[in-house]
């Protein structure tokens, strides 16, 4: 609630005034001049002081208080703290040092991975493309230059009388049966003690000591300079077949 005064409504009621005057006048005849500004002023506050016409009156009115106090003022974002800033960077360079740490692991398996894979595959070719040997010391191995009854053709010549000829082919036949049959890795420059080694790890207790057997009754005859005993070596001849027989090779079958 408040007072206000009325300029307007004053102004319009001291112009009708003087309004009336100057019709009065005309009216008459008469010139009349026009009010001076201490008649004009004089006019007014007559005005003024008339209940009806001047004063001051109180009105009250609604207004729409202002909405932009009532909005929420953003708040202020504050830095976070710094154990938390350092806490962050922690984490960052820790999980970073992990993911290379992973790398290098994965790296290392692979490249040991790829290291067997290729020794192995390797092997796999030297197996398949190892040439057998066809002379071990100078001595032939080839089956084709050996009979097919190798015990029974060094019985005959023993027999004969023939006793180095006898004993050689019992031990150039028992190092081609081991070579081409029974895959005993003997080489071109293998001795004879490493003959019976290898032999002794492929083959069967008894094949093993029938190697052994035949082998050093070989080295007798050659670096001893004697001649075994003929039962011995007879015995040699009857069991070569039984121990070192061929192996036949196997029919493919058809699919």
């Amino acid at each position: 609630m408040h007072s206000v005064l009325d300029p307007m409504k004053a102004c319009r009621t001291t112009l009708l005034l003087l309004a009336l005057c100057a019709g009065h006048g005309l009216s008459c005849g008469q010139t009349v001049p026009p009010p001076s500004r201490e008649q004009v002023q004089s006019a007014r506050d007559q005005v003024r002081k008339d209940p009806n016409l001047g004063g001051t009156r109180q009105e009250q009115t609604l207004r729409l208080k202002d909405m932009d106090a009532w909005k929420s003022k953003p708040a202020k974002s504050e830095p976070p703290p710094m154990w938390l800033v350092g806490m962050a960077r922690w984490i960052a360079d820790a999980g970073r040092l992990l993911i290379w740490a992973l790398g290098a692991v994965a790296v290392a398996l692979f490249l040991v991975g790829l290291r067997h894979w290729i020794r192995v595959r390797a092997d796999v070719v030297n197996i398949k493309t190892l040439k057998l040997p066809s002379h071990v010391r100078e001595l032939d191995i080839r089956p084709e230059s050996l009979p097919d009854q190798i015990g029974a053709t060094a019985r005959g010549l023993w027999l004969r009388g023939e006793h180095h000829a006898a004993l050689s082919l019992l031990y150039r036949g028992a190092l081609s049966r081991l070579v081409h049959d029974h895959a005993v890795p003997i080489r071109a420059a293998s001795t004879e003690g490493e003959c019976v080694q290898l032999a002794a790890l492929s083959l069967s207790p008894e094949r093993s000591a029938f190697v052994s057997q035949l082998v050093s009754a070989w080295q007798l005859t050659v670096y001893g300079a004697r001649t075994p005993d003929s039962v011995s070596v007879l015995a040699l001849c009857t069991n070569f077949d039984v121990h070192l027989s061929p192996i036949a090779p196997q029919p493919e079958t058809k699919r």
